[in-house]
């Protein structure tokens, strides 16, 4: 019996972690599958504008009523305005206990990513942040950056969005 528990552990180590690819100014990212809770269109409609918070969170959205922060990738991560079209999607992330929305260009798949596949996120010193980098994936040609999501949103910036909606 201790060989099939020892087989599984082994399995489990090499089975590799999932991620959901979504794109950003033509550059390709990925996230843990398990934070993510639904993909939903993104409808600037539903978005409710908060005075005083950071400009890369474009407001509020009641959620099946919870109300859920909704933030701009693009703005977080200092890329090019992007017109917002039919791809442009809302990832709705489940962290700890806080529900969170990113904006997106598109979802374009799921992919199963072997440790061998992946590298640490490169340092850039103090110009560049890196904190909520978990690494780099790569499957053939194609480079993944991956977004630890737990750490993309700091305290602060969601007690801001809590303060504004209480």
């Amino acid at each position: 019996m201790s060989d099939n528990l020892h087989s599984d552990a082994l399995q489990h180590d090499t089975a590799g972690q999932e991620y959901l690819v979504f794109t950003l100014a033509a550059q390709e990212y990925g996230i843990d599958i398990l934070k993510v809770q639904e993909i939903r269109g993104y409808d600037a409609q539903t978005v409710t504008r908060i005075a005083n918070v950071p400009s890369f969170i474009k407001g509020v959205t009641n959620l099946r009523g919870i109300i859920v922060p909704i933030v701009d990738m693009r703005i977080k991560f200092n890329l090019e305005n992007v017109q917002y079209d039919h791809q442009t999607v809302v990832v709705i992330l489940n962290l700890k206990s806080r529900v969170v929305g990113i904006v997106v260009d598109g979802v374009s798949d799921v992919l199963m990513l072997q440790a061998a596949q992946t590298s640490a996120a490169p340092q850039f010193g103090t110009a560049f942040t890196t904190e909520y980098l978990s690494g780099i994936g790569t499957i053939g040609e194609r480079m993944l950056i991956l977004v630890d999501v737990a750490k993309l949103m700091s305290i602060d910036e969601i007690a801001l969005v809590e303060e504004a909606v209480a």
